[in-house]
């Protein structure tokens, strides 16, 4: 049995996934698998063509799938970010896997709507991201990503509009067990 380990961070758009992502996938040294840095450069390369949002991420989503199979293959574990949608995504999830009892943590991002509204205001002004994400953030309403996929493991609910410090100790405390069982087994021994 591997001791190797995946976490699904996901949540509405605007909820700080990819931000809580990040910051985890360093901190546990974790390979980063998110659907937007696959969806993002499927939109600059298919820029003469219109392609609905919905197709492009659906087209992401296949990506981070194959690659996550690849990555598990291979012994290590992986931090997954999206606003995977409950009912669709566990099964290409599930068939990722190396062992079916792998061990999974989802942390499921939210803030109070009014601060999730403020944030995809922000992003339609930021130059940096590409004006197809314009629409499917307005069109994302809950809850069709705002739960938890059925998947069996751990499970954080996380109010990501807190201070960058306190989200991350939160996380963090909740999460540094989990991902070193054998740390934890050796001090209960002690």
């Amino acid at each position: 049995m591997s001791d190797s380990r995946l976490i699904i961070v996901t949540g509405l758009p605007g909820t700080g996934k990819s931000t809580l992502a990040r910051t985890l996938a360093r901190h546990f040294h974790l390979p980063l698998l998110a659907k937007d840095s696959i969806k993002e450069p499927l939109m600059q390369a298919l820029a003469a063509h219109v392609v609905p949002s919905r197709q492009l991420s659906d087209a992401a989503f296949a990506v981070v799938f194959s690659c996550l199979r690849e990555v598990l293959t291979g012994g290590r574990g992986a931090l997954l970010e999206g606003n995977f949608r409950s009912g669709e995504h566990e099964s290409a999830i599930q068939a990722a896997l190396p062992e079916p009892s792998m061990a999974i943590a989802q942390v499921l991002c939210r803030v109070p709507e009014s601060q999730r509204q403020s944030r995809l205001t922000l992003r339609h002004s930021d130059a940096s991201r590409h004006s197809g994400h314009r629409h499917a953030d307005e069109a994302e309403r809950p809850p069709v990503c705002d739960s938890f996929l059925n998947l069996p493991g751990k499970r954080l609910v996380l109010d990501t509009g807190a201070a960058v410090e306190s989200v991350e100790h939160v996380l963090l405390t909740e999460l540094n067990p989990w991902m070193n069982p054998d740390t934890q087994r050796r001090a209960a021994h002690a």
